[in-house]
């Protein structure tokens, strides 16, 4: 879709003409509170550390470790789904991997996929503007969760009509999603991590209650850690003129999202990583599987070429990897993924 468009219901567009946004362009704007999420999010995060206090006190192992398998789920479905698929199209699915990643990602509830990649698209074209829908420039509560309790601004609104998101409303696994959008979160995300628990070893309602809210409360957070904390601290060693940064921590605890200033460099990259790095990259492994058994292909990458080049031109100097080091090969850098990758012309 052309840039200046503006996108109707099915996702295509007609001509306008935005003005341009650089980072930090911002406006005083009075926020208006969502008070029915405020409500929602109070309360998870009141049961969470309820939660906490149970699985150290009263909730059964085989829950814990029940969770932490849910937790892992929930999170490739938005990393390796919502992200790199569908947002990015940074590699194609066949449709038993889609089907997988959109219940894997109905347990993560962050709104349906189609909303979420069409406000990551968005985040990408005006980052850190009045027009990214988390915007980092606005501090670290507004883009880690803030901007769910308000009202979006006008230039979210405006400029979200202008993002090409029929690929997006055109996938039938994804309008399923979307079109049972309650019974699909409510199952996956709600009523069997709870129940499963409870009818296979004994779990009481309470506590499995109590410690699902908590995974969730945890999957919630974690994504949002890479909106705000790797926008904030980290190294830019790509391209020190953005917000965006390397944050090993954030990378760890989102299973290989927190390589954000190669990322939003590189967007198209599967990896969202450099040189093939698989540190701290679950992410990366699961797609590397599911390659193997023919259901992920088109991977998309970048050679090594370009991003020591970009590196050396935009970069801070910092380096994270080791990558730059002299006495290091491309054959130390263990990036044999490479091998079954497509570059992006």
């Amino acid at each position: 879709m052309a840039p200046n468009s503006i996108q109707n219901d099915e996702g295509l567009g007609v001509e306008v003409q935005p003005e341009n946004l650089t980072p930090p362009k911002l406006t005083q704007i009075r926020h208006k509170i969502l008070y029915v999420n405020l409500t929602y999010f109070l309360y998870w995060h009141l049961a969470a550390p309820y939660g906490i206090y149970l699985c150290f006190t009263s909730v059964k192992w085989e829950t814990i470790i029940f969770g932490f398998v849910v937790f892992l789920a929930a999170e490739l479905g938005v990393t390796a789904g919502a992200h790199r698929l569908w947002s990015h199209k940074s590699y194609k699915a066949k449709r038993p991997l889609e089907i997988i990643l959109m219940l894997f990602n109905s347990m993560a509830f962050q709104n349906s996929i189609i909303h979420w990649a069409r406000d990551h698209r968005l985040h990408h074209k005006y980052c850190d503007t009045d027009a990214d829908p988390y915007n980092a420039s606005r501090g670290f509560f507004y883009s880690h969760v803030g901007w769910l309790l308000t009202k979006k601004n006008k230039e979210v609104l405006k400029r979200g009509k202008t993002i090409d998101a029929s690929d997006l409303f055109n996938n039938p696994v994804l309008q399923f999603q979307k079109k049972y959008a309650i019974p699909v979160f409510a199952l996956c995300c709600f009523i069997l991590p709870t129940a499963i628990p409870m009818y296979v070893w004994g779990e009481t309602l309470n506590y499995s209650w109590h410690a699902n809210l908590l995974r969730y409360t945890i999957n919630l957070n974690v994504t949002f850690l890479v909106n705000s904390a790797a926008h904030i601290w980290g190294y830019r060693p790509y391209d020190k003129s953005i917000y965006p940064a390397q944050n090993v921590y954030v990378s760890l605890v989102t299973l290989g999202e927190g390589f954000h200033n190669y990322h939003h460099v590189f967007p198209w990259d599967y990896k969202t990583a450099e040189l093939g790095n698989n540190k701290l990259n679950v992410t990366t492994w699961f797609i590397n599987f599911f390659t193997k058994l023919g259901w992920a292909y088109d991977l998309k990458t970048v050679s090594n070429e370009i991003v020591r080049a970009r590196a050396m031109r935009t970069g801070d100097g910092k380096d994270l990897w080791g990558w730059n080091d002299k006495d290091i090969t491309d054959m130390d850098m263990e990036h044999t993924d490479i091998l079954y990758s497509k570059t992006e012309d």
